[in-house]
């Protein structure tokens, strides 16, 4: 009797571009990108900052050579929408946690949460969470934590941009805040509680936006799955990884400049207006990748897109 063929997995393939994924409540951001590389079949993802599995929202995927920007992603701004319980914390300062301290304070004023507001606007000292991914002595700080270890942490400089109130209630008022990187919204929300004499933790939690991609369209992981197997709907659904670079000034090289630069070298070529990183495309608009303006106007490559011989004449 002849034995059935053995199932092979389809075969991965080369995907370049960013998926602004909305991640769903619930799973990890590692888990959403793995289910999203699995449905592109992409030989290379990565995401750009983890959302906690209690929050949603805005989660970009960078796939293939989109993993080049993903660490301008990680320290870009965010914007967020939290709800936040009053008058109790728990261990992991989230509604996921267990309720370690219930305060006698159970609601605030309106006056009240608008010091509070006040008070957080601007560059901060904050304390991350015990349950984060920030490593002590080689040790993620979430699993000393799950062991009942608790270490020193020391104060991290972030900045709160923006801050108002989106819908006031005593017991779970509605915040929107944009930020720096690296800020924790759970810490946000035990401080400010502090400042009102109670205590608190993040109940819901939203990402609206990472910038330079401000409030935009989003996948969800059920729309992907329906798209499974329909290559050209998945790869339409991706921007170009210079999205990620929108704020950076662009220079446009001739054809020799191009040349030049994909081998190495610093070409001269950038306005007088322009310093700093800028992004580098040639005389057909094909995205080269980033370069840094020299003192002496020249653009030096710093981190490029295609390898020569890659580049079509």
């Amino acid at each position: 009797m002849s034995q059935p063929a053995p199932h092979t997995r389809p075969p991965k393939r080369i995907v370049d571009g960013i998926l602004l994924l909305d991640k769903p409540v619930g799973i990890t951001s590692n888990r959403a990108l793995q289910i999203a590389k699995r449905i592109f079949r992409a030989k290379k993802a990565g995401h750009t900052g983890s959302l906690d599995p209690l929050a949603s929202g805005m989660l970009p995927l960078c796939l293939g050579q989109a993993t080049k920007v993903s660490g301008w992603l990680l320290n870009a701004n965010k914007e967020y929408e939290v709800e936040v319980q009053i008058g109790a914390r728990t261990d992991t300062a989230d509604a996921d946690g267990q309720e370690v301290e219930v305060a006698d304070k159970r609601s605030i004023t309106e006056a009240e949460l608008a010091a509070a507001v006040s008070a957080h606007l601007g560059e901060l000292q904050q304390i991350p969470p015990m349950y984060s991914a920030l490593k002590h002595d080689g040790r993620r700080l979430y699993e000393l934590a799950r062991a009942g270890v608790e270490v020193e942490r020391p104060p991290r400089a972030v900045v709160i941009y923006e801050l108002e109130v989106l819908h006031f209630d005593p017991v779970r008022p509605r915040l929107r805040v944009l930020c720096s990187k690296g800020t924790y919204i759970r810490s946000l929300a035990e401080t400010l509680a502090a400042h009102m004499g109670t205590l608190a933790h993040v109940r819901a939690l939203r990402r609206t936006a990472v910038e330079p991609f401000g409030p935009a369209p989003m996948v969800g992981l059920d729309q992907l799955e329906a798209l499974a197997g329909d290559e050209a709907a998945l790869d339409g659904l991706l921007l170009a990884p210079d999205a990620a670079l929108a704020t950076f000034p662009e220079v446009e090289l001739s054809a020799n400049e191009a040349f030049y630069l994909l081998n190495g070298h610093a070409v001269g070529h950038a306005a007088a207006d322009i310093s700093g990183m800028v992004r580098i495309y040639d005389a057909k608009r094909l995205f080269l990748g980033l370069g840094e303006v020299e003192a002496d106007g020249r653009v030096a490559p710093k981190r490029l897109f295609i390898n020569p011989a890659d580049d079509p004449k």
